[in-house]
């Protein structure tokens, strides 16, 4: 199962993901929609980062592509095929595309395992191949992700935070993925390394046409790695597109504190006052309409739609009106790696 050069890797239409929350013994289940009617597609070679608060659904949404979690409605296509409901003879080889990075270096490998065994454990399972070339395999990918070779014989904790997460990148690479799920994949890593590994995953996506699903609160890293941006706030999507054209003139205004939230990204300074609401009770119109700065009975009342402006989808009644009302963001910050080392030294 392969996507050829320009496929689609994944794409969402309408997804969703809905939990029922208990509230008692005589009263009926709440329900708490942590994603709702998501849609966005991923090409080969080309990455997509969802950002937005904690609590926004984000991990949901990579759960979902990553086929841990499957959604309450909506339809999710892997490599051409359906990832909701698939054929028995489908699953694993849909299981096998998609790959998980996970956010803690320090939690995601085994401390009683070997290197080794930790690279060879997905092999032994999918594969019919035999230990020496399963360990062919595991130092060839060690080298792929700038490690040596022999340290396959030793144990994780003998690594740095930055070379548990290189070794975490080999083992989601060892079953050849088309689909690298990477949820703050650098968010515990100190800030000299992050730079290290979001290079590497460059590298490794121009080496092997990989889609990457970047999750991520930091938008300093998310203007560096990704070509799309998913803004999400409770559940929703409210403004999705390219990159540059975001980061130049978002135009709703979550996306704009976002980046004015950002050291260097933003001339602008935007104060949100009020909580986030809970998502058990979201608003009744816009889901950002009590904390927006430029709220009017109109949001309040009417949840504004996904709709195309200015090369993107945004979700705002008076989007038109940042067209040329926003300050840009700063332009002498690179676009795209790799980085140099003054830019390293500000993510």
């Amino acid at each position: 199962m392969s996507a050829l050069p320009g496929d689609v890797v994944v794409e969402a239409r309408n997804l969703q993901r809905t939990y029922d929350v208990r509230r008692g013994l005589f009263r009926p289940p709440a329900q708490l929609r942590a994603v709702g009617d998501i849609s966005f597609r991923i090409e080969r070679g080309r990455t997509l980062a969802v950002v937005g608060e904690s609590g926004c659904g984000k991990s949901t949404l990579a759960r979902m592509v990553a086929l841990i979690e499957k959604p309450t409605a909506g339809q999710l296509t892997l490599v051409g095929h359906d990832a909701v409901s698939p054929q028995p003879d489908q699953r694993r080889e849909l299981r096998q595309a998609v790959q998980l990075v996970f956010q803690n270096p320090y939690g995601s490998l085994n401390p009683r395992k070997k290197i080794s065994t930790v690279l060879e454990d997905p092999l032994a399972i999918n594969t019919s191949l035999g230990k020496p070339e399963r360990a062919a395999r595991a130092r060839d990918m060690l080298a792929r992700v700038g490690l040596r070779p022999e340290y396959a014989n030793r144990y994780p904790h003998m690594f740095s935070g930055g070379q548990r997460q290189r070794i975490a990148i080999a083992r989601a690479l060892m079953l050849e993925p088309r689909l690298l799920v990477a949820d703050e994949p650098v968010s515990a890593l100190d800030v000299s390394i992050q730079a290290q590994v979001l290079n590497l995953l460059a590298d490794l996506q121009a080496e092997l046409g990989l889609a990457y699903l970047f999750i991520s609160h930091d938008l300093g890293v998310v203007r560096h790695i990704a070509h799309d941006v998913l803004v999400m706030y409770l559940g929703h999507a409210v403004e999705q597109g390219p990159k540059a054209r975001i980061f130049a003139r978002p135009l709703h205004p979550y996306t704009q504190a976002l980046l004015a939230s950002t050291p260097g990204l933003s001339s602008q300074r935007i104060v949100l006052k009020g909580e986030l609401p809970s998502p058990l009770n979201p608003p009744t119109g816009c889901v950002f309409s009590t904390r927006c700065p430029h709220v009017t009975q109109r949001c309040r009342d009417e949840r504004p739609l996904l709709r195309a402006l200015d090369e993107r989808l945004v979700a705002c009644h008076y989007a038109e009106k940042f067209l040329d009302g926003s300050p840009p963001v700063r332009a002498d910050v690179p676009l795209s790696p790799p980085f140099a080392a003054p830019v390293a030294a500000n993510l």
